[in-house]
């Protein structure tokens, strides 16, 4: 097991250092920086340290718990299955799931704000799909992960499945000029899904796909027009930073009226602070000063 996980890694790493190298040099949108606006946030706290929150709330606290209570995983539904048959079936059934509940979110109110910061970025690349409302990502992949082991499929199944949504979700945001001719009515990639990060309202209730664009085609959201989106993000404001995004799925504010807030002012400009020391220690470079609208747009 511990093998598996070790070879899905350095796939996933691969990966992404392929899909950086195709934006580098066929960009769907040209002149988009790498370092772009809100890149470390995306990296650091949602990639990194939500994921590892969430991972352990998840199969610790969560699916564990319930298998240990009802005791299904013990019934093997799948386990005679060969694993590429078990990996198959979550991987078609859970993005039919998807497909259905992330159509919801776009109509749902409440569940749209546990959704918008997934489309708050103006910038859309292959890091971008990581940035996701935590009760998002508890809802979604708990639904994911348990069927797996409370069905009892192999356990190679979990670090496969996760590979594959991860492969897939770089992808589909990736800044790569793609075109992918009839394969587009199968497989889902950047040609339909950059259009659904567009701030365009014919397609806010379009391309809701993940993997499989059938979905789209079959039940009636497909938009795929033979141009490129104008603009992306979100039509209001939307707080640059990572907690605040979670405290404006629950109550709205002006990101900008709190800095009148000295408390706030000394969190706000805290990690830009550091992050300028630590460039500091690292490349032996003088820090600058950070304006309040130079802050605002990173």
């Amino acid at each position: 097991m511990k093998h598996v996980e070790v070879i899905t890694t350095v796939i996933l790493l691969s990966w992404v250092a392929v899909v950086i190298l195709l934006e580098k040099c066929f960009p769907y949108r040209k002149g988009l920086p790498f370092f772009r606006e809100g890149f470390w946030t995306d990296l650091v706290l949602y990639t990194l340290v939500q994921s590892y929150a969430l991972k352990i709330v998840i199969f610790d606290l969560i699916i564990q718990p319930l298998d240990q209570h009802f005791g299904f995983s013990k019934l093997h539904l799948v386990t005679g299955w060969p694993v590429w048959g078990q990996v198959l079936f979550f991987v078609v059934t859970h993005d039919f799931y998807i497909y259905w509940f992330h159509r919801f979110q776009h109509h749902n109110p409440f569940f749209w704000r546990t959704h918008e910061a997934h489309h708050s970025g103006k910038q859309v690349d292959w890091l971008a799909g990581s940035r996701s409302h935590a009760v998002e990502i508890l809802i979604n992949q708990t639904i994911e992960f348990a069927p797996i082991i409370l069905l009892g499929a192999d356990p190679v199944v979990v670090p496969i499945k996760a590979l594959i949504d991860a492969v897939w979700g770089i992808y589909i945001h990736a800044n790569i000029d793609v075109k992918s001719g009839r394969l587009q009515y199968f497989i889902n990639g950047p040609e339909m899904h950059l259009w659904h990060h567009a701030d365009h309202q014919e397609v806010f209730h379009a391309n809701f796909s993940t993997k499989f664009a059938f979905w789209d085609w079959l039940f009636g959201t497909a938009y795929l027009p033979g141009h490129k989106p104008a603009k992306w993000g979100l039509y209001y404001a939307f707080p640059k930073d990572y907690f605040l995004q979670h405290v404006f799925s629950v109550k709205r504010f002006d990101e900008r009226r709190l800095l009148r807030y000295s408390l706030f002012r000394r969190y706000y400009y805290l990690r830009p602070a550091l992050w300028r020391w630590l460039r500091t220690v690292l490349f032996r470079r003088k820090p600058a000063t950070t304006p309040v609208a130079s802050r605002l747009s990173t």
